[in-house]
C-alpha cells in the first residue's frame, strides 16, 4: 500500500516584505494593501517563514506532508523562501498563479518532486464571478511516480465573513456552484474515477449550506459513491464530531478547513482507501492557547513573533493499491 500524506494550511497574511520591488508587487496592490505591511520588514517576513517552516517539517513525523495545500500568499517569491526553509530531504516543487484577488493572495500548492510528477498543461484557474476580483478555485494533476495513477488537488479560498456571516453568504454559495461545477466537468472529462482532493478554507463550516447545497457536500459516503450527482464525500464530521477546530473566532471555534474528496477516492472497490479517521489537526507545542485551543497568531501590528497563523493545519493520510 502506498500512500499520500496530504495536508492543507492558511498562512495568514503571508506577505512579501514592506518594500518589495513592483516586479514582485505591482504599485496599486502597494497602496491596497499599505497598512497590512507596516513593519513588515525583511527580518519580520524571515522570523514568520521560520515559524511557518518549522511546524510544516515537524508534519508526517518529521517527514513533512507530501503534499501541502496553502493560502494567504502574496506570491512565488515567499513561497519560494518557504519551502528553502522546510527542513527535508524532499525535493519540493511549487505550484502557483498569481491571483486577481484585492489583497494579492493566492492559493498554492507545494509538492514532493521525486513523488509525483507536476502535469502542467492540466493547471486550471477557475474565476468566480463577483462585482469585484476575487480569490480563484486552483485545479492542479499530479502523477504518482510509483503508479502511474493521478491525483487532481483542487484548492479553495472560498470570500470571508467580513460584513457579517449571511450578508457574506451568497459570495460563498456562488463559490460553492462554481466548484461543484467543475468537479462535474472533471469528471466528464476524466470520468467517474478521477482520484479528485478537494482542499482550502471555506470560511464556512461542513453543514453550512454553501457546501451542502451548492458544493454538494456530504458525509454520506454511499451518496457520493451511488448518487448521480457530483457529491463530495466531506472528510471532517468525525473530527467535528468531537468539537475540533482549525479555527476560532470571537471565542466560537470553526472547522472552516477542510477536506473532500469525490467519487473515485470514496469508492471502497476502487484504486485508493481511505479512512476517515485518518484526518488530524495538526498541532505542535506554543501553536493553540485558551479554552478552545485558538491558535496562536503571528501579530503583525504587535510584531509578536510567538505565533503562527490564525488557522490550524489539517492533514490526512491516503492510501493507493500498488
Amino acid at each position: 500500500m502506498i500512500t499520500h500524506y496530504i495536508s492543507w494550511w492558511n498562512l495568514e497574511n503571508l506577505f512579501d516584505e514592506q518594500n518589495a520591488p513592483f516586479s514582485r508587487r505591482p504599485e496599486d496592490l502597494a497602496r491596497k494593501i499599505k497598512a497590512d505591511l507596516k513593519n513588515w520588514t525583511p527580518e519580520v517576513l524571515a522570523k514568520k517563514i521560520e515559524k511557518l517552516a518549522w511546524v510544516i517539517s515537524q508534519m508526517n513525523d518529521g517527514d513533512g506532508p507530501d503534499i501541502l495545500g496553502v493560502c494567504e500568499v502574496e506570491n512565488a517569491h515567499v513561497l519560494n523562501l518557504l519551502k528553502s526553509q522546510i527542513n527535508s530531504t524532499r525535493d519540493y516543487r511549487l505550484i502557483h498563479h498569481d491571483m486577481s484577488d484585492n489583497r494579492g493572495i493566492d492559493v498554492a500548492f507545494i509538492y514532493d518532486h521525486n513523488k509525483y510528477e507536476f502535469l502542467e498543461n492540466e493547471f486550471f484557474n477557475h474565476t468566480v464571478v463577483k462585482r469585484y476580483p476575487t480569490r480563484e478555485i486552483v485545479q492542479a494533476t499530479v502523477k504518482s511516480r510509483a503508479t502511474g495513477n493521478e491525483l487532481i488537488l483542487v484548492g479553495n479560498h472560498w470570500p470571508s465573513r467580513s460584513g457579517g456571516q449571511y450578508e457574506s453568504e451568497p459570495y460563498r454559495i456562488i463559490t460553492g456552484e462554481t466548484l461543484s461545477y467543475f468537479i462535474e466537468r472533471i469528471q466528464q472529462v476524466k470520468g467517474d474515477e478521477a482520484a479528485i482532493v478537494v482542499m482550502g478554507d471555506f470560511n464556512d463550516e461542513p453543514f453550512n449550506r454553501s457546501l451542502t447545497d451548492y458544493a454538494q457536500s456530504v458525509m454520506d459516503r454511499d451518496k457520493v459513491v451511488y448518487g448521480r450527482n457530483p457529491y463530495l464525500y466531506n472528510l471532517m464530521w468525525p473530527l467535528l464530531g468531537i468539537r475540533r477546530a482549525s479555527y476560532v473566532y470571537g471565542g466560537t471555534p470553526m472547522m472552516i478547513d477542510q477536506f473532500m474528496v469525490a467519487k473515485g477516492i470514496a469508492k471502497k472497490s476502487g484504486k485508493y482507501s481511505l479512512d476517515e479517521n485518518m484526518v488530524s489537526l495538526e498541532v505542535f507545542d506554543g501553536m493553540v492557547s485558551g479554552r478552545y485551543d485558538t491558535p496562536v497568531r503571528f501579530g503583525q501590528e504587535d510584531l509578536d513573533f510567538d505565533g503562527f497563523s490564525d488557522h490550524l493545519p489539517i492533514s490526512f493520510i491516503l492510501g493507493e493499491k500498488d
